[in-house]
C-alpha cells in the first residue's frame, strides 16, 4: 500500500505512548532535535516519572549529538491531545497483544492521517495488529534497545508498510543519536532479540537448575564479552515483568520450548521483585540509584527469589 509521507517533521510534535523503562528513553532521544515530545501514560505517577527522567538525562545526551537542540518534553494524559499534529506516534505499552491492538485502533482514529505509527514491541510483529489500522502502509516495528547507551533501532515492516516510511526513518533516526537496522523479512524477536532470547533463556535455566548464580553468570559474561553488565543485570533493567511477558509469548508461539526459564522468572515476579523499577529483582541494590553518582551497572550480590 502507499502512504503520503509527513511533511515539516522538524517542527511537528512526536508522541510516545507509554512512559515506562523504554518509553521514557525513546522520549529522551527524540527530544534532541528541538521539537516537542509528548509522553502519554494513563497513570500520573508513571507519566511524571517518565518526563522527569527524560528531562534530567537530556543535558548529558545533547553534547554527544552534533547539531542537537533541546526539545520540550511534556506529559499528557489525553491521547487526542498527545497525537494532535504529531508526525510520529511510537507505541510503547506493555507486551500484551490485545492491549496493543486496542491502542492502535484508538491511535488510528485520533492521529493525523500522515502520521507514521511504529510499535516498540519487543516480540510482537506489527503484522499482528495490522488490522487495527485502516492504512497499514504507515505501520511498522521500531524496536529500540536501551538508549541512550545502546542505540540500535530495528525497523521491520508489517508486511504492508510503504518502503518510503522505512527509508525516511533510516534517514532521520541517526540525527537523534540512534542507529537503524532494517529487518529484511518478518522475524519474531527481530534480529538482536532472537539472539538475546536464547542467551537469556539459557542463563535463567543455568541458575534455575542450581548450576550457578546470577552474580557469577554476570561476572563471567562481563569478563568474557568485555561488557559492563551481564544478562541478569540487563533483565533487571528491562523489568522482570516484561521478561516474563516475552517468555510467555515465545512459549505460546513455540510450545516445544522448555518452561524452566519462564517458571524461574515468574517466581520473582510473583514475589513483587521485578527489577530496578521495583527496587529489587535478581539484585537488591536499586535503592542506591537515588545517589546521583550511581551508574546502574555495579554488581553487588544478587539474591535468590
Amino acid at each position: 500500500m502507499t502512504f503520503k509521507l509527513p511533511e515539516n517533521i522538524a517542527t511537528r510534535a512526536i508522541a510516545i505512548l507509554g512512559a515506562g523503562t523504554l518509553g521514557r528513553r525513546i522520549a529522551l532521544m527524540l527530544a534532541t532535535r528541538g521539537a516537542e515530545v509528548r509522553l502519554y501514560a494513563r497513570t500520573a505517577a508513571t507519566r511524571d516519572a517518565g518526563v522527569a527522567f527524560a528531562k534530567e538525562q537530556l543535558p548529558a545526551v545533547l553534547p554527544t549529538l552534533p547539531g542537537s537542540k533541546a526539545g520540550t518534553i511534556v506529559g499528557v494524559d489525553d491521547m487526542a491531545a498527545a497525537l494532535k499534529n504529531a508526525w510520529l506516534v511510537v507505541e510503547s505499552v506493555p507486551e500484551n497483544l490485545e492491549l496493543k491492538k486496542d491502542t492502535f485502533k484508538r491511535v488510528d482514529a485520533l492521529s493525523e492521517s500522515d502520521a507514521i505509527l511504529p510499535s516498540n514491541s519487543s516480540s510482537y510483529s506489527s503484522s499482528d495488529f495490522a488490522d487495527s489500522v485502516k492504512n497499514p502502509a504507515r505501520l511498522l516495528n521500531t524496536h529500540f534497545l536501551m538508549p541512550p547507551g545502546i542505540t540500535p533501532v530495528e525497523l521491520m515492516s508489517c508486511g504492508q508498510t510503504d518502503p518510503a516510511v522505512i527509508q525516511l526513518l533510516v534517514d532521520v533516526l541517526p540525527g537523534y543519536g540512534l542507529t537503524p537496522y532494517v529487518v529484511q523479512r518478518e522475524s519474531m524477536g527481530f534480529i538482536f532479540n532472537r539472539i538475546w532470547a536464547a542467551i537469556k533463556r539459557e542463563s535463567l535455566t543455568v541458575v534455575a537448575e542450581g548450576v550457578s548464580t546470577p552474580t557469577d553468570v554476570d561476572e563471567m559474561w562481563k569478563l568474557n564479552m568485555g561488557s559492563k553488565s551481564g544478562p541478569f543485570r540487563l533483565m533487571d533493567a528491562v523489568g522482570l515483568d516484561i521478561v516474563l511477558e516475552i517468555e510467555n509469548h515465545y512459549l505460546n508461539s513455540f510450545p516445544n520450548l522448555p518452561t524452566t526459564a519462564r517458571d524461574f522468572v515468574k517466581r520473582y515476579v510473583d514475589a513483587g521483585k521485578i527489577g530496578r523499577k521495583s527496587g529489587e529483582g535478581f539484585y537488591n541494590d536499586y535503592l542506591a540509584k537515588r545517589h546521583p553518582n550511581f551508574d546502574g551497572v555495579s554488581e553487588p550480590k544478587a539474591r535468590a527469589a
